[in-house]
């Protein structure tokens, strides 16, 4: 009789709490959902970086081991034994490598984080520490590994990979020069034409009284280096501009012999407004 007395209180009780839940305020829902999601986030960016550490701890731990077999191989013979040192240092560094950009990513997702705590500072200042370490140790293995005449070949293969950088680096720098010389070459560059109209008009550069406005025919024009051609000869007694450039960046007068000459003081200025030139003559 007393555990159906119990059991009745304790499902009237489970009732009243199933009752008193949906009597719940939707703010304090709220919050608590709120609450829910911050703490879920914090569990994931935790979770993030417990497994990178993870990953950083297994490579130092695969690194001492590698490290181990290295100096056991030392005091052995032959082609083989050179082959496991060669094997294994070039394993270390390649592993190497890999912890130190998994310990930036530690450092990138600490600042990202909105866990903020010395105990993980001072965990990846540690794991720092440890990397520098192992850096000083392999230099040491280096130097015993050269004066037992034991070159690593992943030594070898960045001296020929900085080689081959050179040579790339010097095509590119000459591949540069050139399409700098090139670039300042056409930024230099312009044309000139001089004809009756007839001509002009036979090459569609004047079309209806207009200048290079139709499909007009470049071949027929003079290319010249403004910085170096600055005198243009007519060869006739009449000259007519037809293209606009500024009347204070030339003059346009007569020779001994009545023909006339375009002298282009400021070419900069003359060749601002077009960098064709057409000129009619008789």
């Amino acid at each position: 009789m007393k555990k159906l007395m119990i059991f009745a209180v304790c499902a009237l009780a489970v009732a009243s709490c199933k009752q008193e839940q949906g009597k719940i305020d939707p703010l304090v829902q709220q919050q608590r959902d709120s609450l829910n999601q911050i703490i879920a986030q914090k569990d994931n960016e935790i979770n993030d970086m417990m497994s990178t550490f993870n990953e950083i701890e297994e490579g130092f731990r695969a690194i001492s081991e590698a490290q181990n077999r290295v100096s056991v191989a030392q005091n052995g013979e032959g082609a083989n034994s050179k082959q496991r040192i060669r094997e294994n240092m070039q394993y270390i560094q390649t592993t190497m490598k890999q912890n130190r950009e998994l310990i930036n990513k530690l450092k990138q997702q600490l600042r990202e984080s909105s866990i903020k705590g010395d105990a993980l500072k001072r965990t990846i200042e540690n794991l720092t520490k440890e990397l520098e370490e192992k850096d000083q140790q392999l230099m040491q293995l280096r130097e015993e590994l050269d004066a037992k005449d034991i070159h690593i070949s992943e030594l070898d293969e960045q001296v020929a990979n900085l080689n081959t950088d050179v040579t790339n680096l010097t095509e590119e720098t000459n591949q540069k020069t050139e399409t700098i010389n090139t670039q300042d070459k056409q930024l230099h560059t312009a044309w000139f034409v001089y004809g009756t109209k007839k001509e002009l008009k036979e090459q569609h550069i004047l079309e209806d009284g207009k200048v290079l406005e139709a499909n007009f025919n470049k071949d027929y024009f003079t290319k010249i280096d403004i910085r170096v051609d600055k005198e243009i000869k007519f060869y006739s007694k009449s000259a007519e501009m037809m293209t606009a450039h500024p009347s204070s960046s030339y003059t346009l007068q007569r020779d001994a012999n009545k023909q006339y000459v375009l002298r282009i003081t400021d070419p900069q200025l003359f060749w601002s407004t077009s960098k064709y030139l057409v000129v009619v003559v008789k």
